[in-house]
């Protein structure tokens, strides 16, 4: 075995740095589930697999619920543990507005293929808002995208530029170092970098914004979805569920969580926080 010395603890930090640290950032920031699935003939009668092709190739199966007459699109992007089959009640949920709905699952999660990273979940993103406006004929400004914890990041990344229905951040982080130093991760979080930084992007946002958070979340800690919502120049709202944690805002504060939502996606914003 080779003993570590000074020399190669000095390339092996010159390698990090080099290739930009994403071995690190994609490390610590994704914990796919790729077993606990479901068969496709045992989904609920209404959601259907949908089959996209990045442009790096690679196939992600996703879920598409249609709301049939509906004009209106939302695409919903989860966390970074498990899969968008956990979140079929959620999606269930949301079409209760009335909207089409895609559960959009991430490479390497679920049923995809490939492995996930910050630029491939980017990628991502953008081959199922390709998609939704080529295939299924919805148009910009009846799309909302939803991003929840690390999907915020890829909802604000994709929303960029774009004249949406509106954008939906759920406990959205500031940026990765930030977000690794809340993580108690110490050194580590300098290797992070410009990784996942929602609070540059936010400035590029031209839609229509709601920002729900709990003030007793110790993932992503309240302060980032402030300083989110702060920093946008769009129209906004900022829902803050009191003593509400990062994992139980569907469960213990149901009514104050998705009210908002259901009442954004078919008002909009009718008043600031």
């Amino acid at each position: 075995m080779i003993k570590p010395n000074s020399t190669w603890l000095v390339l092996i930090l010159f390698s990090l740095i080099s290739t930009g640290c994403k071995p690190i950032v994609n490390y610590f920031s994704f914990h796919p589930d790729k077993v606990n699935v479901i068969a496709t003939e045992d989904l609920p009668a209404n959601v259907e697999e949908i089959t996209i092709t990045t442009e790096d190739k690679v196939k992600i199966i996703s879920l598409y619920l249609l709301s049939t007459g509906s004009e209106k699109l939302l695409i919903y992007f989860h966390g970074n543990a498990g899969n968008i089959y956990h979140r079929i009640p959620d999606l269930l949920h949301l079409q209760k507005s009335g909207f089409n709905i895609i559960g959009v699952s991430y490479r390497g999660y679920g049923k995809s293929e490939g492995s996930p990273s910050e630029a491939g979940i980017y990628l991502d993103g953008k081959a199922v808002y390709q998609y939704a406006l080529e295939e299924l004929g919805f148009s910009a400004e009846n799309i909302i995208i939803l991003g929840r914890s690390i999907g915020s990041t890829v909802a604000t990344n994709l929303a960029q530029h774009k004249n949406l229905h509106g954008l939906i951040l759920v406990t959205p982080l500031s940026n990765g170092k930030g977000q690794a130093e809340a993580s108690g991760l110490g050194l580590i979080s300098t290797f992070a970098g410009d990784a996942f930084d929602n609070l540059t992007k936010i400035d590029n946002l031209n839609s229509p914004l709601l920002v729900i958070h709990g003030t007793q979340d110790r993932v992503v800690p309240f302060l980032m979805g402030e300083a989110i919502f702060s920093r946008a120049k769009t129209e906004k709202k900022f829902i803050k569920i009191e003593g509400a944690s990062h994992n139980d805002l569907q469960s213990a504060y149901s009514k104050k969580y998705w009210m908002p939502i259901l009442k954004f996606m078919n008002d909009g914003v009718t008043e600031q926080r």
